[in-house]
């Protein structure tokens, strides 16, 4: 294959295979992010054409976060049996499957199939666990950095696709709007079957800041290979309240990005008039933000007291939820949201995987996040399905948005409640 002689001519150039496999869970997180938040675009052609409430839609959306997050712990497993190669080529022609075919839905059942369950497990097959995963296993130094970076994935593949997505719905049709995202799925699954490894020993390395004259680290699995064995760790782990800390900020993070911006952005835009393609802007106006906020927080966890980052991220979302119904909408309101909302949407990843790995060990880092970010996609889910009924219901999204800020301003108060790094107890993993 293409990866060992690549390898060997960056390592003449100084430069390690690491990077070329961040370099794809990047672009990997980039067009799986892509697939998830492209429905929210979707929400009202769909709706005029076929005539099904938001709530419904949102109903078959929150299937696919469901199953996003709930595929999170045993990605993990599904990764050390089969490999990290098979199971992204798997997981992007999943999501590349899903997009494309639901152009040719016609009841909502179907809908509930191609995006729900196809996209939700092909997404939920990677999700963030690609990211502590290749960190752990490629990267001995500048593991958050890599994590921000990683993590950011999911901000640019909204900069980049949703503007095209809109501006192809409003100018072709929504069922052109998948296209983009399908063809990168296929044309990226293909570059990571010639070039994508599981660990630095298949290419003769150690991982990028180690000692290169080190023995190489085992290939035993540092975790369960069944999946009653990752509920094993999930019963193990929850006798630590900072399991439980962080699991349950998590939800609210999910709650309050994914499932509520993220998919009703552009509908709660078109209530104050404003179309798809300015609103699909904001939106990648966020993404560039964010972009740079979570890659800023990568850097900011390897140096700073990671609790005291996620206190300032959860606060400022919530303040920012709460200001959103009152920006009347203008450029001016709108911009100022983007700043704030986008600088840490995502940005609260990297300082709770460091979290993670300082409680429980950076052997078992992937499969215990893996539990945690279930938690995350269940509370996207439920922000999904209740902001899409308050809709149907109430006719606004501004209680939905009220409820999310105010979780949020919980979230900042009781993440201070996590032990401190030095007082963490590791969980060590069985002999």
């Amino acid at each position: 294959m293409l990866a060992q002689p690549l390898s060997h001519w960056l390592q003449r150039r100084h430069i390690h295979y690491a990077w070329i496999i961040a370099a794809i869970a990047f672009l990997v997180t980039l067009t799986t992010s892509a697939a998830l938040g492209l429905p929210g675009a979707l929400l009202n052609p769909l709706s005029k054409e076929f005539g099904w409430d938001t709530g419904g839609i949102s109903s078959a959306l929150a299937v696919r976060f469901v199953l996003f997050g709930l595929m999170g712990p045993f990605a993990a497993v599904v990764m050390e049996r089969f490999g990290l190669r098979n199971v992204v080529c798997t997981a992007l022609v999943l999501v590349g499957f899903g997009i494309a075919s639901a152009t040719q839905v016609s009841q909502l059942w179907q809908l509930f199939i191609l995006w729900g369950l196809v996209l939700g497990i092909g997404s939920g097959l990677t999700a963030l666990v690609l990211a502590a995963v290749v960190a752990n296993r490629w990267f001995s130094a500048r593991r958050g950095l890599v994590i921000g970076m990683l993590t950011a994935g999911t901000a640019t593949g909204q900069l980049i696709f949703l503007p095209v997505a809109a501006w192809l719905i409003e100018h072709v049709g929504w069922r052109y709007a998948v296209v983009p995202v399908f063809i990168t799925a296929l044309a990226l699954a293909t570059v990571a079957f010639f070039l994508m490894r599981d660990r630095p020993s298949d290419v003769g390395l150690a991982p990028y800041g180690a000692d290169p004259n080190a023995a190489p680290a085992p290939k035993k699995p540092a975790v369960p290979l069944t999946l009653l064995g990752s509920f094993a760790v999930l019963r193990e782990v929850s006798a630590n309240q900072t399991f439980w800390i962080l699991s349950g900020t998590f939800f609210i993070c999910g709650l309050s990005t994914n499932g509520l911006v993220q998919t009703h952005f552009i509908s709660l835009c078109s209530d104050y008039g404003l179309s798809a393609v300015p609103a699909a802007s904001v939106l990648a106006m966020m993404g560039a933000f964010d972009f740079v906020g979570t890659i800023l927080s990568g850097w900011l966890s390897d140096r700073i007291d990671n609790r005291k980052l996620l206190f300032w991220y959860y606060g400022l979302r919530g303040l920012s939820l709460f200001w959103l119904p009152h920006s009347t909408f203008t450029l001016y309101g709108l911009s100022l949201f983007a700043l704030f909302y986008g600088l840490d949407w995502i940005a609260t990843v990297p300082p709770t995987v460091k979290l993670t790995g300082t409680t429980f060990g950076s052997a078992r880092a992937g499969l215990v996040f893996g539990w945690i970010f279930a938690a995350h996609q269940l509370g996207a889910a439920v922000a999904a399905f209740g902001a899409g009924f308050t809709r149907t219901v109430m006719f606004s999204y501004t209680p939905a948005l009220y409820v999310a800020g105010a979780a949020c301003l919980v979230a900042a108060i009781a993440v201070l409640a996590v032990a401190r790094p030095a007082e963490a107890r590791v969980i060590a993993a069985p002999a």
